[in-house]
């Protein structure tokens, strides 16, 4: 998908060998990414042990909060996508010891399959 795409949130896999630089330090040794999807800013990164969702901030991008959700702690999850006059699709992911869920607005255009594979391929271990 191209730049445009990207800017309306679209989401585009991402080359898990462009994502070196951005999860220095974030990975423990042996951690493999298998699968990454962008929207927007936002980054979902599915590894052989966790799912890493790192939210960008600000303006200027310079504050990114990185939530690390191990997949044995993934009780469900749901994804809703878009209707024909809705243009967001939302991912809902229960996590054990947590009443609320971590709720994710995708734009329309998002590979929600994609990601719901991902999720269900990681929890399913």
């Amino acid at each position: 998908m191209g730049l445009f795409d990207g800017l309306l949130g679209h989401g585009s896999s991402v080359d898990p060998g462009d994502l070196a630089k951005r999860l220095d330090g974030v990975l423990i040794d042996g951690e493999q990414v298998s699968l990454a999807f962008r929207v927007i800013r936002d980054v979902f990164v599915f590894t052989d042990k966790r799912l890493i969702l790192i939210d960008v901030q600000g303006i200027t991008g310079s504050k990114v909060d990185y939530m690390s959700v191990p997949y044995r702690a993934i009780t469900r999850f749901s994804v809703e996508t878009a209707g024909t006059f809705d243009l967001d699709s939302e991912l809902k992911i229960w996590v054990s010891g947590s009443a609320d869920p971590v709720t994710k607005t995708l734009k329309k255009g998002t590979d929600v399959r994609g990601i719901q594979r991902a999720l269900a391929a990681g929890v399913l271990r």
